[in-house]
């Protein structure tokens, strides 16, 4: 399908609603989920949704910095052609948390329910945080531009752009009180190498689940940002099924 002159793939398993929507992290695409999506696709019966933002996969690039207004603008074309507005829950990994909360506060009524997957979550970007982490910014930043130009790379630095004053703003976005979501934290973190940052990621996450009602936050032993949908597919799985439960 087409949004604002470029085109987005969409991949459907055809099932009951909810319907479930998967997103996966920068530099990923809807590959990331091959593995989950015929499992949960199998356990709920739901319509399982995975898609490629611009600039991943089989998506068309757009230049210019990353930013979620676009993000939400695609996803909410796409799921439009697909006739899917209402009872989506939303599974989120990494960077597509900040999709999820600008979707759900953007569309009420919209989304149901959501699982987020060691997603960014508004609470962590404190200017603490942010101060924090821009030397760890700044280090990945000049290391991606010492590699290869790929279209993950490029994906990847186009987020980098204006991220303080970005997740500022990020920062003060409320998750709604009637949409329930779970919190699933990896224990290795996005930043295995800065136990700092590290630190302050969890202490988010913790303050996002225990911010409104409807919130449970999830520790998922043994795991690592990017790997823990195929180190711990069953935490996810259980995280899905427990929150169609919930609006069932």
């Amino acid at each position: 399908m087409t949004n604002a002159e470029h085109e987005l793939v969409f991949h459907v398993v055809d099932g009951k609603l909810p319907a479930l929507v998967l997103d996966a992290g920068g530099g990923l695409g809807s590959s990331y989920w091959k593995d989950l999506a015929p499992r949960l696709a199998k356990a709920t019966g739901s319509k399982i949704i995975t898609y490629d933002r611009a600039n991943e996969g089989e998506s068309d690039e757009v230049s210019g910095p990353w930013r979620v207004e676009n993000a939400v603008s695609d996803l909410e074309a796409g799921l439009k052609s697909l006739g899917v507005t209402k009872d989506v829950v939303l599974v989120s990994h990494s960077i597509a948390g900040e999709v999820a909360a600008n979707f759900v506060n953007k569309n009420p009524g919209w989304v149901s329910g959501a699982v987020l997957v060691d997603a960014n979550v508004p609470d962590f970007f404190t200017d603490e945080m942010l101060t924090a982490f821009a030397p760890l910014v700044e280090q990945q930043r000049t290391a991606l531009m010492a590699q290869p130009s790929t279209k993950k790379n490029r994906q990847l630095l186009a987020v980098m752009v204006d991220y303080a004053a970005v997740h500022r703003v990020f920062h003060e976005l409320s998750w709604p009180k009637d949409v329930p979501v779970t919190a699933i934290v990896a224990s290795q973190t996005p930043f295995a190498d800065s136990p700092a940052a590290a630190g302050l990621w969890r202490d988010g996450q913790a303050r996002f689940a225990q911010a409104g009602p409807n919130r449970k936050h999830v520790v998922a032993e043994n795991t690592s940002h990017e790997g823990i949908v195929t180190e711990r597919p069953d935490i996810i799985a259980d995280a899905v099924q427990d929150v169609l439960k919930t609006i069932r």
